[in-house]
Formats: C-alpha cells, structure tokens, sequence
C-alpha cells in the first residue's frame, strides 16, 4: 500500500499533564503522529509511558493541556466515545475475555458496528441474523490474517502466550481504528516469537493503513521497526529521533543506565576504536 501522504497530525499532544496529587506522572508532553506513522515511545518504567495512553483513550482526564485526534480535541471523553472515533489499543497484561471462544472476542469489538435494533436481537429477526452472519464472517477474515482460523472455537485462555498477544491485537483492529496504541505488544515473548511480532505489526500497519504508537521495553522490536522514537523519564519527554539518534544520547544513556553512564560509554566506545 502507498505511504500515507497526508501532512496534517492524525494526533498531537500539546503541553499534556497528567497528575496524582504531587506526582507529576506527565508533565508538558509534546507529540505529534503523522498518519502512517510507526512510533515508539519508550523508557524506563514509571516514566509516564502507560499514563499517556490512559489519557489519550479517556481512562484518565487530562490535568492540562491538549489531545487533539485529527483537529478534535478529545481529552476527557468517555472511552467508547475514543474508541468509535477511531482510536483502538492493546494493554501491558493481556485483556481478552478469557471464558470466550477465540472467535467470539473478535465478534464483540464488531457490535459496535452490528447494524441492527435492539428489538431485531430480541426477535431473532432476519435482519438480525443476516448481520449476525456477515459479523462472524468478518471476524474470521480477521482471524485469517492473524493465522488464528484453525483456532476460533477454542477458549481463549487456553492459548499460548503469543496467540494470545495476536488475538488481543486482532479484535483491536476488528473496530476498525485509524490510530493504534500498542502497550508492550512483545512483553514475555521470547526472541522468536518477538521478531515474528515485528513483522507482523509491519503488515498490519500497511494492510489496514494505520497510524501505530508502541510502547516496548524490548529494543530489539523498538529499534528494529520504529521510524521515530520518543524518550521519557520522570514524566518529561527527554530525547527525540531515530533509533540510531537515541541511543547515542547521553540522556538516554543515563536514563536507563545511571548518572556517569553517558561518560563510561563514550570511554568504552573510544577504547574499542583504538
């Protein structure tokens, strides 16, 4: 699919803050997604990373600034408000409905979408079961691509770890977002399964024409498939730029090093070319 060429933000976020009480779990953060964009936002835990997406998809109000979601201002609407407009995410500790069939935690993100009356479900009307029918084919589309079809009617919980993960990501895509929020999409995969994930959200990020922000502690994904990366430490945005830009960063480096880290690298670096 042809890269996006559109130049006007599908998000940005102006001077935003988040706090609880004294904390200041988000303190005048800036940033700005162009469509298509594959972004990462990393740092070390309680930096802010997860407090940002809970702002950006209304589980938490903003204490100042701006979310702006293609020119709209949306800081404090309700969730499914979020999620209708377009804005869909995947959680740090995985969020199926665990006592459901695989294919029916795909069917739920459609309903939303369903096309029929509340009186049509209760009557089992043809209408209903006409929108019923094109709903689960639909969601087996999804699972195709996801190369879960031969799992639809297991439970849920009874999958592997990673099938999980694709499942979780899958009925985010089912209500059909312009904008997603990835939190940690390769937490407890091994390396295998990790690599297999980056090409997977490559693929979906073509074939849906989607706009992706991850937050990732594992730098082999990050560094390996974000075009642009954002770096945050105590709430505040500390570096910005290319994979190559920030790991040479002092900050960076300190960040997730410690204070003399930027130094001790720098030495090391200079003794190996010599």
């Amino acid at each position: 699919m042809a890269e996006n060429t559109n130049t006007t933000p599908i998000l940005e976020l102006r001077k935003l803050c988040r706090y609880f009480g004294g904390l200041k779990a988000v303190n005048e953060v800036d940033l700005v997604l162009q469509p298509h964009a594959l972004n990462g936002l990393i740092g070390p835990n309680g930096s802010g990373k997860t407090t940002i997406f809970n702002v950006i998809t209304g589980i938490y109000e903003p204490t100042g600034g701006e979310v702006v979601f293609e020119g709209q201002s949306i800081g404090g609407l309700d969730p499914y408000i979020i999620n209708q407009m377009g804005i869909a995410r995947t959680f740090q500790n995985i969020r199926l409905f665990p006592n459901l069939t695989v294919l029916d935690n795909v069917r739920i993100a459609y309903h939303t979408h369903a096309g029929y009356s509340m009186s049509d479900a209760i009557m089992h009307s043809k209408h209903f079961d006409k929108k019923e029918n094109e709903l689960t084919e639909k969601a087996q589309d999804f699972l195709r691509v996801f190369n879960l079809q031969d799992r639809q009617a297991e439970i849920a919980r009874n999958l592997p770890y990673g099938e999980q993960r694709r499942l979780e990501i899958a009925r985010a895509l089912a209500s059909s977002p312009k904008l997603l929020l990835l939190d940690e999409p390769a937490a407890g995969m091994n390396p295998k399964e990790a690599i297999t994930l980056m090409e997977l959200i490559h693929f979906i990020r073509d074939k849906f024409d989607l706009t992706i922000l991850l937050i990732e502690h594992q730098m082999r994904v990050v560094m390996g498939i974000c075009e642009h990366i954002t770096v945050m430490d105590f709430g505040q945005v500390i570096a910005r730029g290319s994979a190559q830009d920030v790991q040479k960063d002092s900050h960076v480096i300190e960040a997730y090093l410690g204070p003399g880290a930027a130094e001790l690298s720098k030495q090391y670096l200079k003794e190996r070319k010599q």
